[in-house]
């Protein structure tokens, strides 16, 4: 069953591909990654005080969609993978590397797979950005393969929307909490045409199927594989407007809530070390 939750997100996330990867000005804006040779994401420019110095570092971008963080990385000074299970994913990030004239290897498949079809223990540096373990259905799962990827004295970062925003039911009054907080072995069943960007059209792949999982979840997973946990950090923003008309857009790009923005963590980093 599992695998059939994954094939139809697989098909939404192709479409939201292609179409996120548009060079008319819609989706993520590609052009001016190609046209702006230092241009960075607003997510990655976000990451970078927390990121330190990555000049030369092995990396390895998980859930890297069209590659716009992923270039941004490479353009700190990173030496990047990106993997994604997106077919049309990893074309548009080949595409968009190709002409903005970085080298960058992109691989696809699952990211349960990721330490198969990449060199075990051979990365500084495993980067996952912001939206991507809604996608997954173990964290358990996923703190492995981080740790089968690190090398040793290597570091994850990862930011996230936090599990209590996860956990929010928008179309509600207020803030209210009314999906599950903890990791349920079934996920969240959406259906919705429309992606968190303006696109040129709508989904046709429209069912969709998410899992969350609290914080301490997370950070137990990480634990448990043996990590150190160096950061964690709860931000009081997140990079689209998770919450239709109760966010301001801030100057850095960021959305915080309109009213009351300090009453509930948005996102968080957490970074992680594996002993060297």
């Amino acid at each position: 069953m599992t695998s059939d939750f994954i094939a139809a997100n697989r098909a939404n996330w192709n479409e939201r591909a292609t179409l996120h990867a548009a060079r008319d000005g819609s989706g993520y804006g590609v052009q001016r990654y190609v046209t702006e040779p230092e241009a960075l994401s607003d997510v990655v420019r976000f990451d970078a005080p927390l990121l330190g110095d990555i000049a030369g570092k092995r990396t390895v971008h998980l859930q890297c969609h069209i590659g716009t963080d992923t270039l941004s990385l490479a353009r700190l000074g990173a030496r990047v993978t990106g993997l994604d299970f997106s077919e049309n994913a990893v074309a548009e990030a080949r595409r968009l590397a190709a002409e903005a004239g970085a080298d960058i290897e992109y691989v696809q498949a699952e990211v349960k797979d990721a330490a198969t079809v990449l060199p075990r223990e051979s990365f500084d540096l495993v980067y996952t950005g912001i939206g991507a373990l809604c996608w997954l259905p173990s964290i358990d799962e996923w703190a492995g393969v981080v740790a089968d990827l690190l090398a040793p004295g290597g570091t994850l970062h990862i930011r996230e929307g936090h599990p209590v925003l996860w956990s929010m039911n928008e179309t509600l009054p207020g803030l209210t909490l009314a999906f599950p907080y903890f990791e349920q072995p079934v996920p969240l069943e959406w259906d919705d045409d429309s992606t968190y960007v303006e696109v040129a059209a709508p989904l046709q792949s429209t069912r969709t199927y998410e899992w969350n999982r609290g914080l301490g979840e997370i950070v137990t997973a990480l634990l448990s594989r043996g990590l150190r946990i160096d950061t964690l950090v709860e931000h009081d923003s997140v990079p689209w407007e998770a919450l239709p008309g109760r966010m301001t857009l801030r100057a850095d790009g960021e959305y915080g809530l309109t009213e009351q923005p300090s009453v509930m963590p948005l996102s968080y980093t957490i970074r992680a070390s594996k002993a060297g």
